[in-house]
């Protein structure tokens, strides 16, 4: 059975930080790209970050993002990460992995992440 399970959200105040993680089974995870997606109340889901299978290439970012998230993995324990710095109130959104090879995509459930003022 295919799973992408994602945790870390929480509440945290402007400016901190939360590590979210997704991890993964019923599919070979070094063999799909991952990307991180996210939608807040009322808006369509959006791109937030995306790296290659083997986490060699380079790493791509939504311009509202780059420079305070960092998108990471380890194929040895089907996890990819989405680190977040300085974050902000309009980073609050329901945040998704998605698991992609060719036209095969996987999603996990999300997790709510909420920034205070």
């Amino acid at each position: 059975q295919v799973q992408l399970v994602e945790s870390g959200g929480g509440l945290v105040q402007s400016g901190e930080a939360l590590t979210l993680s997704c991890v993964a089974s019923g599919f070979t995870f070094s063999n799909y790209a991952i990307q991180w997606h996210r939608q807040a109340p009322g808006k369509e889901r959006e791109f937030v970050a995306g790296i290659s299978s083997n986490g060699n290439g380079n790493n791509l970012y939504a311009d509202s993002v780059k420079g305070r998230f960092i998108i990471s993995r380890e194929n040895t324990k089907n996890t990819a990460f989405l680190q977040m710095s300085s974050l902000k109130p309009e980073d609050t959104a329901m945040y998704y992995c998605t698991a992609i090879m060719a036209r095969s995509a996987y999603w996990g459930q999300g997790t709510q992440v909420t920034v205070s003022a």
